[in-house]
């Protein structure tokens, strides 16, 4: 073992550590920022999502070329809905069922009508 003398302690001039401590309180504010911004992620989800996005790249057996048009992909998925989008897809399933209901309408019509016409074939032979 060899017997070395431990370090002499540093002096430190008043400017210097006056210096250090405000060098110190501005990293603890952008760690104090930082924290902030990820518990705001955390919360908002956005973190879960990116997580379970990149999980799945990182499961696919055979790599995208495109790994960002891979994230914009799935990302746009989860994203919430437009509420115009919304409207336009409650609307376009009103007019189906409306549809529906002219077709069914349509197809009564045509079998009543058929009762009181006579066929085709015997208004050829007059």
């Amino acid at each position: 073992m060899s017997s070395a003398a431990p370090n002499p302690p540093v002096a430190v001039s008043g400017a210097s550590y006056a210096a250090a401590a405000v060098t110190m309180a501005h990293y603890k504010a952008a760690d104090s920022k930082r924290e902030q911004f990820r518990r705001y992620l955390e919360k908002s989800g956005v973190l879960d999502t990116l997580t379970k996005v990149l999980v799945a790249l990182y499961e696919e057996p055979e790599k995208p070329n495109s790994a960002l048009d891979f994230l914009k992909h799935h990302l746009g998925a989860a994203t919430p809905e437009n509420p115009e989008i919304e409207l336009l897809r409650l609307e376009l399933a009103e007019i189906k069922e409306k549809y529906e209901a002219i077709v069914e309408e349509n197809k009564k019509l045509k079998a009543k009508l058929a009762q009181y016409e006579p066929p085709q074939e015997e208004k050829r032979a007059e």
